[in-house]
């Protein structure tokens, strides 16, 4: 029980953040996770509902699962159909390691920064876009795979991307770019 409080009083908490960060017209990127868990079963902290209000979420946070180069999700990735917004590259990223070396690294922290540059790129041409519109602009513009891909944790579960996430697809910056220009250009 006391767990259980102390999540409750810190959601209040993120609650507060994330008001702030819309107030500021701030995107939060988040990691969706690496246990291959569906978020619409699984509840994870911090997540994108707010505590006063059941049922409604912030409109500018976007939940982030990993891909990989083949199409497939990550088989780590944590998904959920109503909850994980998009997946994006999270597989063999060339990441920072000691001794000022590189290494192929896996998880969801490697796709959300994906996202996160993308988001970037597109708020340094149409700086006047705003955080939820961002979120629209990335969510309608995925690359969405026809074939079925395998499921995180069931690898021998195939399934379509429209099971796993909302945007049923891939961050895909070319396709966000000309949709930005079109909307938000001069």
């Amino acid at each position: 029980m006391l767990h259980i409080e102390l999540v409750e009083i810190k959601k209040e908490f993120i609650d507060d953040a994330v008001q702030y960060a819309i107030s500021k017209n701030v995107l939060l990127v988040h990691a969706a996770g690496n246990e291959a868990l569906d978020l619409d079963v699984e509840q994870r902290f911090p997540n994108p509902n707010y505590k006063k209000v059941k049922g409604n979420a912030w409109k500018n946070w976007i939940d982030v699962g990993a891909s990989a180069a083949d199409g497939n999700p990550g088989g780590f990735s944590n998904y959920g159909k109503n909850y994980v917004d998009l997946f994006a590259p999270g597989v063999k990223i060339n990441s920072t390691i000691l001794n000022n070396e590189y290494a192929p690294k896996n998880g969801t922290s490697m796709a959300a920064p994906v996202v996160a540059g993308v988001a970037a790129l597109i708020i340094s041409y149409y700086p006047s876009i705003t955080a939820p519109q961002l979120k629209e602009l990335l969510m309608k513009t995925v690359y969405k795979p026809t074939q079925q891909v395998k499921k995180p944790g069931a690898p021998d579960t195939m399934v379509l991307y429209s099971d796993l996430c909302k945007s049923a697809g891939i961050v895909n910056v070319y396709d966000a770019l000309k949709l930005a220009d079109k909307k938000y250009g001069k």
